[in-house]
């Protein structure tokens, strides 16, 4: 059975997203898009995941927790877990390991920390979009000690992605999938022998994947088992 994703979203707790990105509206929206599996993505965070989890399981969508992390070297990874609590205990250690730099509403946007009735509960005062003090290795070696995975993200994009950072693949990582912009074009010899997920990296509503990108699973619950956490 085709099931209809979209693995990179972020909610207004990043501060580069718009202020409708609640996880109410994430969740419906995807509704009215088609969409069976997805995955909220903030920068350096996963203070924002229960809430939409839970409105996922109401609307019978399934909501991969997720994070995508700023590396030292400025490469943007996303990680993804089975479950809420492995992901919130490594949003800690990521976020515990940011700059003491505070975040500047009037320059980059309010950090805001939501509840399932999309009432504002608290804010993030560290800036959550500059690097971690960890390397791309380091992520991953971590990742995987909390019990997930690492993508490394929009592979395909000309900033903050592992090719234009790094200028190639590390085979050392021991990767299974890369994620790919769906609105920009790749070359497919960087990707090969990887899984793809083409995800929309939505910072507005309007730009959540539309019932695009599939993945053909026996039930929904597979997602984790294809995933490989």
């Amino acid at each position: 059975m085709k099931y209809y994703y979209d693995l990179h979203i972020h909610s207004d707790l990043s501060p580069c997203s718009n202020s409708d990105m609640t996880p109410n509206n994430i969740v419906n929206m995807c509704c009215i898009k088609g969409l069976s599996i997805i995955s909220v993505t903030d920068h350096n965070t996963a203070e924002n995941i229960l809430p939409v989890v839970r409105l996922g399981e109401k609307a019978n969508i399934m909501v991969v927790p997720g994070i995508e992390v700023t590396t030292r070297e400025e490469v943007h990874v996303l990680c993804y877990f089975r479950n809420v609590d492995d992901a919130v205990l490594f949003g800690k250690m990521v976020y515990d390991s940011l700059p003491d730099v505070c975040n500047n509403p009037a320059i980059f946007g309010e950090q805001n920390i939501y509840d399932e009735c999309d009432e504002i509960t608290g804010q993030l005062k560290k800036l959550l979009l500059n690097a971690t003090s960890y390397s791309i290795n380091e992520v991953c070696s971590l990742v995987k000690s909390c019990g997930g995975i690492m993508v490394p993200a929009h592979v395909n994009k000309k900033s903050n992605s592992i090719l234009s950072v790094l200028g190639f693949m590390p085979k050392n990582l021991q990767i299974d999938f890369v994620e790919v912009y769906q609105k920009a074009e790749t070359d497919k010899r960087l990707t090969e022998g990887y899984g793809i997920f083409y995800n929309s990296d939505a910072h507005q509503l309007t730009d959540i994947s539309e019932a695009v990108n599939f993945i053909e699973l026996d039930s929904v619950e597979e997602i984790f088992k294809y995933m490989k956490i």
